[in-house]
């Protein structure tokens, strides 16, 4: 179903019951937003004359000649009342940069708050925090792929369920590393997180966001990273690169 704001404009009295108790009255306009954000805009300023944001509950009862809207959340409220309104609703979606198109219906598809929306048919995409998306597109379903940096710099497909990271850092690096403990190789495997697991002594080591630059003096990889070098090994004592 679309997404719809709710825009109500007339003669108001405003109440904000909080800690603390205040009352306006004037001409404005309130929007209800899809995830019941109330916004109460006056003629002054960038800044909402009062707001309450994603309350637990908004309901609003209206005539022709009048309205009452109570935004709850907890012990807050926001309760605005008025008379002769001027009622409207309107599509909205997500916004954000347009990263590419969509291969299903042939709409924009833009990033925001984490993700990569179709403005279109909607679909979303979850995006890992440090990911690029490219000017490319996947050969397979025709979505924009993805730039990330496990180990190596991999580009894969923004639908994990076409070309899974999991998948790409597995090609990259299964059977790559010994286990410093029992000297098996290392399987690239999730558990919570993604990581490079022993089989035999079941060790986890989580993959950092960065890239493989030599080898510790434990001997497991020494990563390159945001925030500088370290061994694979969160709690590796040695920490030094050979």
């Amino acid at each position: 179903m679309q997404d719809t704001i709710r825009v109500i404009a007339g003669r108001c009295t405003v109440r904000h019951e909080a800690d603390e108790h205040t009352e306006t009255e004037g001409s404005v306009v309130v929007l209800v937003k899809p995830d019941n954000t109330v916004l109460v805009h006056d003629a002054e300023g960038y800044r909402p004359a009062g707001w309450l944001t994603r309350a637990d509950s908004v309901q609003l009862s209206m005539s022709e000649e009048s309205f009452d809207l109570r935004a709850t959340t907890g012990d807050e409220r926001l309760l605005v009342s008025g008379t002769d309104p001027a009622v409207a609703e309107f599509p909205v979606t997500t916004a954000g940069p347009h990263v590419g198109t969509c291969p299903s219906c042939g709409e924009s598809m833009v990033r925001s708050a984490g993700e990569v929306t179709c403005l279109g048919c909607k679909t979303s995409y979850a995006l890992p925090r440090d990911a690029t998306v490219t000017d490319s597109t996947c050969e397979h379903c025709g979505l924009p792929t993805i730039s990330v940096t496990r180990g190596t710099d991999l580009e894969v497909c923004l639908d994990r369920e076409c070309e899974p990271i999991d998948a790409a850092v597995e090609s990259a690096f299964d059977g790559a590393w010994a286990c410093p403990t029992c000297g098996t190789d290392l399987d690239i495997a999730r558990n919570r997180t993604l990581g490079a697991q022993c089989p035999d002594c079941e060790t986890h080591y989580p993959i950092p966001n960065g890239t493989v630059d030599g080898t510790c003096a434990c001997g497991l990889p020494w990563f390159e990273t945001a925030h500088g070098g370290r061994c694979l090994d969160p709690e590796c004592s040695t920490g030094t690169i050979e």
